[in-house]
């Protein structure tokens, strides 16, 4: 037995061939391993070598993009951009006006870049230069219609535009497309002014972009005038969007007029306010200015713009001019139509407001001098 057992150890000890050469080639293969270590460990290093030389190098400089305008979504248009409420006359009264379906607008919640005033010029002040040419006086009683709110609604402003001029339409300034709107109104025989929000005595939930309020300081105010300012070309001045607490605070007031006064544009109080200072400061500057003596359509119906307008009539003959302001409202729309086509046979001439402001300016120089003179 122990002679058996010894010859079944020795063939177990035997190599097989086919074994030997598995195990021949498991004894290569960790050479083959360590071969490819090693290139990888080379490699890496020469990775870590570029890496450290790149964190190290001095880096260029990298221009960095231009913030992007932001414009509300069609949801935020439906409740922000759209007037939210029209002004009484009267001091810290509001009503709401009916929402219309606008575009989205540009918002100055990122400011665009700010346009540095005009330099002085001897020409003749812009509001003289982008003036529309009036008929001369011929004894009727000029009339004025500003239509603001102007440039949001695209539907009822280019019905608005396609009006028998002259009209006087003020576009918002953060409206879409101002130039090219501001070109049809002009080559349609319109004048042109610039609609600025000011802060109003109620509170708004959703104040408009770019509103000026009381409580900013003078170069947040001009920062915002600019911004409004610079969104198109060929007006003759601004009147206010609301603004019923602004207007009636005489030192906010004041670096809005000085800043028209620099550019020679003119300023139309639209009197949301019975307390206003518009007009008063600027007299007090020298800014070319009138107020708004007719408000067409604080109530939106057919039968209330058709007694504002006979409003508007007997004041013009009274006074011998008149300024009324109006909103791009479908019923305001349907009215005007008739009356500027009766305007003749009223005995009413129609005039952009420059040249009411013209007018007023010469009455006013002529009470003074007369005042001196005695």
């Amino acid at each position: 037995m122990d002679h058996k057992l010894q010859q079944f150890v020795t063939l177990l000890h035997r190599q097989n061939p086919v074994a030997s050469g598995r195990r021949a080639r498991q004894i290569r293969a960790p050479r083959l391993g360590r071969r490819t270590l090693a290139i990888i460990a080379a490699v890496a290093v020469l990775c870590g070598i570029v890496l450290a030389l790149w964190l190290t190098w001095p880096s260029l400089p990298v221009a960095s993009p231009r913030p992007a305008q932001r414009v509300t979504s069609p949801a935020q248009v439906a409740s922000t951009a759209a007037p939210t409420r029209a002004e009484l006359p009267s001091p810290g009264t509001a009503a709401p006006r009916p929402a219309s379906t606008p575009e989205a607008p540009v918002t100055a919640a990122t400011p665009l870049p700010v346009p540095a005033v005009p330099p002085p010029s001897s020409a003749e002040p812009a509001w003289l230069r982008f003036a529309v040419p009036a008929a001369a006086p011929d004894g009727r009683a000029r009339v004025a219609i500003i239509i603001d709110d102007m440039g949001l609604d695209r539907a009822r402003s280019e019905r608005v535009m396609a009006l028998p001029g002259p009209l006087t339409l003020s576009f918002l300034a953060y409206a879409r497309d101002l130039p090219q709107q501001a070109a049809i109104a002009h080559r349609n025989g319109h004048e042109l002014m610039v609609h600025v929000p000011m802060e109003p005595m109620g509170h708004l939930l959703v104040p408009d972009p770019n509103q000026l309020d009381v409580a900013m300081s003078r170069e947040e105010v001009l920062t915002r005038l600019r911004w409004d300012l610079s969104r198109f070309e060929g007006y003759v001045g601004i009147n206010n969007h609301m603004g019923s607490r602004f207007t009636s605070d005489a030192p906010a007031m004041r670096p809005v007029l000085e800043e028209l006064k620099a550019r020679g544009l003119l300023f139309i109080d639209s009197r949301t306010s019975a307390s206003t200072t518009g007009a008063e400061v600027a007299h007090e500057i020298g800014v070319p200015n009138a107020s708004r003596d007719v408000f067409l359509d604080y109530e939106i119906s057919i039968a209330a713009v058709e007694q504002q307008l006979l409003e508007l009539e007997r004041f013009a003959k009274r006074n011998g001019n008149a300024i009324a302001i109006g909103h791009p409202h479908d019923q305001t729309l349907e009215v005007l139509q008739r009356w500027l086509r009766e305007l003749p046979q009223k005995g009413l001439a129609l005039v952009p407001v420059s040249a009411i402001v013209k007018e007023r300016g010469k009455r006013e120089l002529a009470r003074e001098t007369t005042g001196v003179m005695k």
